[in-house]
C-alpha cells in the first residue's frame, strides 16, 4: 500500500525506505509544525532517526550535496554576510563563498524559503548544501557565540588594530626599547598569540626567552602546551612590545615587573591580562594571566559541587557572621569559588569590600582594592580601613602572616562575613596552618565556619571518551568503593578535532568542611591536621580524592587525571 498522500517528500522517502512507519511520520509532520521547528529538525531531537541516516536520505532525494560541518574550517566561515536573526530563524548558515556564489549549509532540504531570503539580502547567487540536524544546531550556536564575543570576523589582516585601550599612548616610551616594539611584526604577532589564547581558553600565556630558542606556551586546562617557537633574536622585541601595552618601563631589565593589559574584544566584551617579568639568564620571562570577569558569574552549579557540598557553601554563605576560607594551590580556582560566593551575596543591602594583590575579577556592586606596598596599602592596613567603613562582607585576597589572620578573625567574631584564601593542601591542614601561625585555637574554633579545599581537573571531551576497562583489584586499591566495582564504567581520554588530547574544560574537586562542635573542641585542645581529617571522615565528608572518584564514576573525568590532581 503507497504511503499517505499527506506525507511530504523527505517524509514519504523515509517512509518507503523503512525508515519510519507511516503513522510516525504523520504525527511527527504535525508536532514539528506545532512546536515551530523544521522536519529534520524534530526528527532528530526526538531520535525518531540518526542525523547522518537523515541527511543521506535527503540528499540522495532532493538531489543536494552533503556536506561533512567537522571536516570544514570554522574560522573560514563567512558569518559577516548573514544577518544573525536569518541564520535563527531558518536554521541556515552560510560556509563557503566561491567568487559570486555563496553555499549555506541546512539540514532541511525543503527550506526554499531560507536560502531565497539569504539570496536577496547578500546579492549573491546562493546553493544549498545538506549537513546533519545535530551538528547544525551546535555548529550555528558555537559560530554566533564566537560572533557576540567579536572573534570570528578577527582575520590576520585586523591583528595590526586590536584595541588595547590607548595604553600604548599612556605609556612611557621614549626609551630605545619602544622602537622595537613598534615594529609591526612583532606587534602582529603579539596579538595574534592573545587572540589565539582567548579563542582557546588558556588560562596563562608565557614568554620565555633561552640560549638558542625561545618559545610560547599556554596553559589550556591546567596543562601548558608549546604553540610558537619564534626567532631567539625576536625576544627582546618582544618583551619590549608587551611592556609597552602594559605600561612598565622598558628600560629598566634588572627586576621584576608587574602590569595589566586591558584587549576590547568587542563593544560588550573586554578581557583583562595581569601581566609580570621576571630577568632571567637570557632575557626576561614574561607570563600574563588572562582574566575573564565572566568565570565569576558562571554560577555556582557550574563550578562541579556535589549536591551536599553546594548545600553546605550556601548554607555558610547564609550565616551573617564567621569566616570561609578557601585553600588549594596557584591556579585551583580558589578566586573563581570566592567570587562566586561574593556574586550570590552582592545585593543593594550588603557593604562588601575585598582587598586583593591583585584584583583579578572586577565586579559592579564590590569595593576592591588592589595592595600597593609601595605606599603602605598592604592587607593589614586595608582591613583596618574596611572595619571603619561599616562592611558586611569583607574578602581577603590572602592570610600570608599573624597580623592579617588575627585582624581578619577578629573581624569575623564581631559581626562580619570574612571569606579568604590559604595555601594549604586539604581542609583539616588550613587550621593547622593557622595555629602555626599563632592565631590562638579558642579564635579559630570560634570563627571559622567553613573550610573549602579544592582541586581543578580536566572534563572529558563527550564527542570521543571512550570506555576503559580496568581490574577490579586495581580499582580497589586505587580506592573506588568495593560494593559498586561491578557497576563502574570509567572512561579514557581519546582525542579528536573538538577538543585537546580527549579534554574540554575543567571541572572543580572539592572537599567541603562544615567546621563542627567536635571538630571545635579538637581544634581548643590543639589536635593536628590527622585529628581533624578523622573526625571529618567520621562526620561523612569527603577528601579530595573520593569527591575525586565520584567524579571519574560519573564519566566526568579520567581515572588518570584524578591520579594527576590528587594523588599523593
Amino acid at each position: 500500500m503507497p504511503p499517505d498522500t499527506k506525507l511530504s517528500g523527505l517524509s514519504r522517502r523515509l517512509v518507503v525506505d523503512g525508515l519510519i512507519d507511516e503513522s510516525t511520520a504523520l504525527s511527527a509532520q504535525a508536532d514539528a509544525k506545532k512546536e515551530k521547528l523544521n522536519l529534520s529538525q524534530y526528527l532528530v531531537t526526538k531520535k525518531l532517526i540518526a542525523a547522518n541516516k537523515l541527511a543521506t536520505v535527503a540528499a540522495n532525494e532532493f538531489g543536494i550535496p552533503l556536506l561533512d560541518l567537522d571536516a570544514l574550517d570554522k574560522d573560514s566561515v563567512p558569518l559577516g554576510l548573514v544577518d544573525e536573526a536569518l541564520i535563527k530563524k531558518h536554521q541556515a548558515i552560510p560556509v563557503y563563498k566561491r567568487g559570486n556564489r555563496l553555499y549555506v549549509a541546512l539540514a532541511e532540504p525543503t527550506n526554499l524559503v531560507g536560502i531565497d531570503e539569504i539570496k536577496f539580502q547578500t546579492g549573491i547567487n546562493t546553493e544549498a548544501v545538506l549537513v546533519e540536524a545535530d551538528k547544525l544546531t551546535k555548529f550555528i550556536e558555537v559560530a554566533l557565540e564566537a560572533k557576540d564575543d567579536g572573534m570570528s570576523d578577527m582575520l590576520d589582516e585586523d591583528l595590526d588594530d586590536v584595541d588595547f585601550d590607548d595604553t600604548e599612548a599612556e605609556a612611557s616610551d621614549e626609551s630605545a626599547s619602544s622602537s622595537d616594539a613598534d615594529d609591526t611584526p612583532v606587534v602582529r604577532f603579539v596579538n595574534k598569540v592573545l587572540l589565539d589564547a582567548i579563542k582557546k581558553g588558556a588560562s596563562d600565556i608565557h614568554f620565555e626567552p633561552y640560549e638558542k630558542r625561545y618559545r610560547v606556551r599556554l596553559r589550556i586546562d591546567g596543562v601548558l602546551r608549546e604553540v610558537a617557537s619564534p626567532p631567539n633574536a625576536m625576544g627582546g622585541r618582544l618583551s619590549a612590545r608587551i611592556k609597552v601595552m602594559s605600561r612598565m618601563d622598558t628600560a629598566e631589565r634588572r627586576v621584576p615587573q608587574d602590569g595589566r593589559i586591558k584587549m576590547r574584544i568587542s563593544k560588550n566584551k573586554a578581557i583583562d591580562f595581569r601581566v609580570n617579568t621576571c630577568p632571567t639568564l637570557f632575557g626576561e620571562k614574561i607570563v600574563l594571566r588572562i582574566l575573564d570577569a565572566s568565570a565569576a558569574k558562571l554560577g555556582i552549579d557550574m563550578l562541579g559541587y556535589e549536591p551536599e557540598q553546594k548545600q553546605t557553601y550556601m548554607d555558610a554563605l547564609a550565616n551573617p557572621y564567621g569566616m570561609i576560607l578557601v585553600t588549594g594551590p596557584t591556579g585551583s580556582g580558589k578566586t573563581v569559588s570566592l567570587y562566586t560566593g561574593l556574586n550570590i551575596l552582592n545585593t543593594e543591602d550588603r557593604n562588601i569590600s575585598t582587598a586583593e594583590d591583585p584584583v583579578e575579577i572586577n565586579l559592579e556592586g564590590i569595593n576592591q582594592v588592589n595592595m600597593n606596598p609601595k605606599v603602605g596599602l598592604d592587607f593589614n592596613s586595608t582591613l583596618r580601613a574596611f572595619l571603619r567603613q561599616d562592611p558586611d562582607i569583607i574578602m581577603v585576597g590572602e592570610i600570608r602572616d599573624l597580623e592579617t589572620a588575627s585582624i581578619a578573625i577578629k573581624a569575623a567574631q564581631t559581626g562580619h562575613m570574612v571569606m579568604s584564601t590559604l595555601h594549604t593542601n586539604d581542609a583539616p591542614q588550613t587550621l593547622s596552618r593557622l595555629i602555626n601561625m599563632g592565631v590562638p585555637p579558642f579564635n579559630i574554633a570560634s570563627a571559622v565556619n567553613l573550610i573549602i579545599a579544592q582541586r581543578l581537573a580536566r572534563r572529558l571531551c563527550e564527542h570521543c571518551k571512550t570506555e576503559e576497562k580496568i581490574p577490579k583489584e586495581t580499582l580497589i586499591e586505587e580506592g573506588f568503593p568495593e560494593s559498586e566495582i561491578n557497576s563502574i564504567k570509567l572512561y579514557k581520554a581519546v582525542g579528536c578535532d573538538q577538543c585537546d588530547k580527549g579534554y574540554k574544560g575543567r571541572v572543580g574537586i572539592y572537599q567541603v568542611m562544615k567546621i563542627s562542635e567536635e571538630m571545635g573542641r579538637i581544634i581548643m585542645r590543639e589536635g593536628n591536621a590527622l585529628e581533624l581529617g578523622d573526625q571529618a571522615s567520621k562526620e561523612g565528608i569527603a577528601d579530595l580524592r573520593q569527591s575525586a572518584i565520584k567524579k571519574a564514576m560519573s564519566g566526568v573525568t579520567s581515572l588518570e587525571e584524578i591520579n594527576r590532581v590528587t594523588k599523593d
